[in-house]
């Protein structure tokens, strides 16, 4: 069974929380549990230096699962809260991954003078907007399949639910569904652009399914992208000229051009098919 803690390691309750999940575990015997810790951010908009902790959390996960991740976690937290160290300062962290054993994966910059993107920092990125397409606003929240707990909750309480959850068994999509539908919540949310973010690996990968394509049309539009939304869906309507909605997305999306004359025939012939676009 799959633990993940969704926390903000500035957060104190996620100090305190893990401490409670580790009282909940002690003498399990249950099914074997692996925990694994997930970014999120209380303040999206706080200084971008705290995304370090949360990418150097994610990227021990990758490099050496679980155990690995657990002892940078616990380095970080002894750091912030015990001894009251910057965390977002890369030395700081520079040295924290070194006693784990990750020092080779925490440098910011390769070899030549340009600084490049410091491993994990996508991953980090894709995982705050996986949390939120999953619903996550609280840290910490413990998600075990689809159930979630919220707050640093009593270890009672966290034994209660993981006695819950594994009674269940979630139903596994592939991961090319999972991560199209946490494109779609983002879209949902009014979050085109993390939507696109999320769909690049799919866009590559799966680029002539027709889902794939007909979610980055709507990203592009949700996203003012309207040059790429038109293109896309001039493809799609192209393919299937009785999709309905490819074609009045394709209308709105030129009346958003100023190329109404255009629009109208479109918008016209998708409110024939579907008279709900008529309103």
């Amino acid at each position: 069974m799959r633990i993940e803690i969704w926390a903000d390691v500035v957060s104190g309750w996620a100090h305190v929380g893990k401490r409670r999940l580790e009282k909940a575990l002690a003498g399990w015997q249950g099914e074997a549990v692996e925990v694994v810790w997930r970014p999120y951010q209380i303040d999206p908009s706080a200084p971008a230096g705290t995304l370090e902790a949360h990418r150097l959390i994610a990227l021990a996960y990758e490099k050496g699962g679980a155990e690995l991740q657990s002892r940078v976690l616990e380095r970080v937290l002894h750091a912030h809260f015990v001894e009251v160290r910057d965390i977002s300062d890369p030395a700081v962290l520079t040295e924290i991954a070194t006693e784990a054993g990750l020092a080779e994966e925490a440098g910011h910059t390769g070899s030549g003078a340009a600084p490049q993107t410091p491993p994990g920092a996508e991953l980090t990125r894709e995982l705050l907007l996986i949390g939120k397409a999953k619903g996550v606003h609280t840290s910490p929240t413990i998600v075990v399949g689809d159930l979630a707990l919220e707050g640093a909750q009593p270890p009672e309480a966290i034994r209660a639910f993981l006695e819950e959850a594994s009674e269940r068994t979630p139903r596994r999509l592939p991961a090319e569904v999972e991560r199209l539908r946490h494109a779609e919540s983002l879209l949902d949310q009014r979050d085109p652009l993390g939507a696109l973010t999320l769909l690049r690996p799919l866009m590559r990968e799966h680029g002539d399914d027709r889902g794939v394509r007909m979610l980055a049309a709507r990203a592009y539009f949700g996203s003012a992208q309207l040059n790429r939304a038109r293109t896309a869906l001039e493809s799609l309507v192209s393919e299937s000229p009785d999709d309905s909605y490819a074609r009045h997305l394709l209308g709105r999306t030129l009346q958003r051009q100023g190329r109404h004359e255009e629009a109208a025939t479109h918008l016209a012939l998708a409110a024939t098919m579907t008279p709900d676009y008529a309103t």
